[in-house]
């Protein structure tokens, strides 16, 4: 896997595609996300050569964030803008992004006039909260909550939201938001702690 595409991996990883709120005392650098992008190297690097010894890296959300803003404008889908990430802590994550849902809801076979996305127009934030578990490689994110600006929204909405702009040739349907998933580069887990992730290889 090259350092661009576990680049992917890590930000999806950690904010499901950059839907995971931002808070206010976040702090973005260039630094930052150089310190990133030379981490997410030496990750790959290590998950080419096995080991027996836990090898881990900390990761910061202030540097997660630096990415977002400074080096991720490829990976991140057209229509998604001003994506980011707080690390709350005990394996909570929250998130932000401001999303075009027209284009979500053009995609749409019509539906009832009671259907909410119906309602849903222009970019507007998308904001979610949950839980990222991880063990033996294997990765799942456990929704709290999700809202589009501060209307709460049910989770089948965050899905068709999300399963819009997480669709690739290899996924046409998008990412499930139950969908288990592996973990890259020999990852084994990652402890999300206030502010900072541990991978753990």
């Amino acid at each position: 896997m090259t350092g661009k595409a576990f680049s992917s991996v890590l930000v999806c990883t950690l904010g499901l595609v950059s839907f995971a709120s931002l808070r206010a005392d976040i702090r973005t650098s260039k630094r930052d996300a150089a310190s990133l992008k030379q981490k997410v190297a030496n990750i790959t690097a290590q998950g080419e050569r096995p080991s027996t010894v836990a090898r881990r890296t900390i990761v910061t959300e202030s540097e997660v964030n630096s990415y977002l803003v400074y080096d991720a404008g490829s990976q991140i889908p057209v229509g998604v803008v001003e994506p980011s990430i707080a690390v709350v802590g005990s394996g909570r994550l929250s998130g932000r992004a401001v999303v075009d849902l027209d284009a979500v809801r053009k995609q749409k076979a019509p539906t009832s006039l009671l259907d909410p996305m119906n309602y849903l127009m222009g970019r507007l934030a998308v904001t979610a909260v949950g839980t990222l578990r991880t063990s033996n490689g294997i990765g799942r994110f456990e929704l709290e909550s999700s809202a589009v600006g501060s209307v709460p929204i049910p989770k089948i909405l965050l899905q068709e939201i999300i399963s819009y702009y997480s669709r690739t040739p290899e996924k046409p349907a998008g990412i499930g938001l139950d969908d288990p998933f592996q973990l890259p580069a020999r990852i084994r887990e990652i402890k999300v702690e206030r502010g900072q992730a541990i991978i753990v290889q």
